[in-house]
């Protein structure tokens, strides 16, 4: 099914739920909400499935219309596995009609699919699909995908920001997004609690592999100590893997359930999801996640051992 199928496909039926994968990100929040925004606009019953949806993330949400109906399809947005949805969304397990994604580790269970390896952000797929549907790309949707696209490039720092990156996001500021106040948010501002809880990360800067790995922990008595919720995390991923020298940098995030979120992002030629794929997760060569149960000693002893392999 290509992007010309699937516009086909959502201007010719009704009432959709749209969702999105757990912890949500800027991508998967904007691919859902301009999706959202799109078919609402086109007459149709829409509407994002989300777990807890973060203040920063708030504007999201403009000009969605909240709508009673029964919905007959199910979407996915920059889903890339069937365990990445919520626990609210367990009901919906095998049950997608139409999976989009830029996950080329993608294993989402759906009648059909369209995956771009080569997309930067997913939202670089939700606007060539709004194209193909000839919406109006009012500044709530260029919005939501400029968010999508910014975040999940570093604000085009990272090496999956291409040329074609590049030429949307140009496409979105001339359509009115308001690319200043967006980036300010994602990337210039930060609670006190924030900047607390990162001096505490710096502080467990763990080295391996001739100190080509590092890694960072955030514990649940770390963020209970300084009263900081899930959405301050974001972004921590980012520090392991900007020490000079250093080739693949992780990040430890413990979750209730007695396991941690492993945030993988690497430099250089390492595969950070064929690093992944060793504890079952996926992702991108440079950027990608997995689960790992344990307490943060044996999660910690894993990823070093799996560190040592890799380089």
């Amino acid at each position: 099914m290509n992007l010309y199928d699937i516009s086909v496909f959502l201007r010719e039926h009704n009432n959709y739920e749209i969702l999105t994968h757990n912890y949500p990100d800027g991508d998967t929040l904007g691919s859902g909400y301009a999706l959202c925004i799109a078919l609402q606009q086109l007459g149709k019953n829409a509407r994002v499935i989300t777990a807890k949806l973060p203040p920063k993330f708030e504007y999201l949400t403009e000009g969605v219309e909240e709508q009673n109906f029964t919905a007959d399809y199910i979407i996915s947005t920059d889903v890339a596995a069937d365990s990445l949805l919520a626990p609210n969304m367990e009901k919906y397990l095998g049950k997608i009609d139409i999976c989009i994604d830029h996950h080329g580790s993608n294993s989402v269970t759906a009648k059909e699919k369209f995956v771009d390896k080569y997309a930067a952000a997913n939202c670089e797929i939700i606007y060539k699909l709004l194209m193909r549907m000839g919406v109006n790309f009012t500044k709530q949707i260029v919005d939501c995908l400029y968010t999508g696209i910014s975040t999940d490039t570093g604000c085009f720092r990272y090496t999956n920001t291409t040329a074609d990156t590049f030429r949307i996001a140009a496409s979105l500021v001339e359509l009115g997004c308001n690319s200043a106040y967006i980036n300010k948010v994602m990337f210039e501002t930060k609670s006190k609690e924030k900047i607390m809880l990162e001096r505490e990360v710096y502080d467990t800067i763990t080295y391996c592999a001739n100190e080509k790995c590092a890694i960072v922990w955030v514990t649940l008595d770390m963020l209970k100590s300084l009263n900081i919720g899930e959405d301050e995390i974001e972004g921590l991923a980012s520090i392991p893997r900007q020490i000079e020298g250093v080739l693949i940098g992780i990040t430890m995030k413990e979750k209730e359930g007695g396991f941690f979120k492993i945030s993988v992002r690497t430099n250089g030629d390492i595969d950070a999801a064929k690093f992944c794929s060793k504890f079952g997760g996926g992702g991108h060569k440079a950027a990608a996640g997995c689960s790992i149960n344990g307490s943060l000693e044996d999660v910690r002893s894993q990823l070093i051992k799996a560190a040592e392999e890799t380089l």
